[in-house]
């Protein structure tokens, strides 16, 4: 996959090298209450991670979660793109940022960059994404993009979200 360009950032894949950047956000305590604690603790769990998900997903799928930099710096923010999950119907949009980069428009730029990437690269009929019912700043995002709630579903034991779903209008359901 070449990299998605936007006004500000680059959207592309993964790399083993990324490890360190990922294991700084998936212990991010705002990564892990509104999300999920994925148990990375070392560089080498990082490596784990990338390998048995992003990594993995591409080559299943074509597309998966992607590293999100600053365009002008080249510094990894956070990560956003198209995850096929076996427990949805749907490709799912996620995304999440570092927290020194909220409330900047930077996670609009890049969901929406995916949400056209899927469209026009994967044909997709429609998109879904979950999010915690407390995390007004992501649902806030999800409706800027002409995402609509349509119920709420189990994600795992114990944790109940708000399933979220966009209209693409494409050749694909998933």
């Amino acid at each position: 996959m070449d990299p998605i360009l936007t006004e500000r950032l680059i959207i592309r894949p993964f790399v083993l090298d990324d490890a360190p950047f990922v294991l700084r956000l998936l212990n991010e305590p705002s990564f892990i209450e509104n999300i999920t604690d994925k148990g990375v603790r070392t560089l080498e769990q990082a490596a784990d991670y990338l390998t048995q998900g992003p990594l993995a997903s591409y080559a299943t799928h074509g597309h998966g979660l992607w590293l999100v930099q600053h365009r002008g710096t080249g510094n990894p923010m956070g990560m956003c793109g198209l995850i096929k999950r076996d427990t949805l119907e749907e490709v799912d949009l996620g995304y999440a940022l570092c927290p020194e980069f909220w409330g900047l428009g930077y996670a609009r730029e890049a969901a929406g960059a995916c949400v056209a990437w899927g469209r026009e690269r994967l044909g997709l009929g429609g998109l879904l994404a979950i999010v915690s019912p407390g995390n007004a700043a992501s649902i806030r995002l999800l409706e800027s993009l002409a995402f609509r709630r349509t119920g709420t579903m189990t994600h795992a034991p114990g944790d109940e979200v708000e399933v979220f779903r966009l209209d693409l209008g494409g050749r694909n359901a998933g």
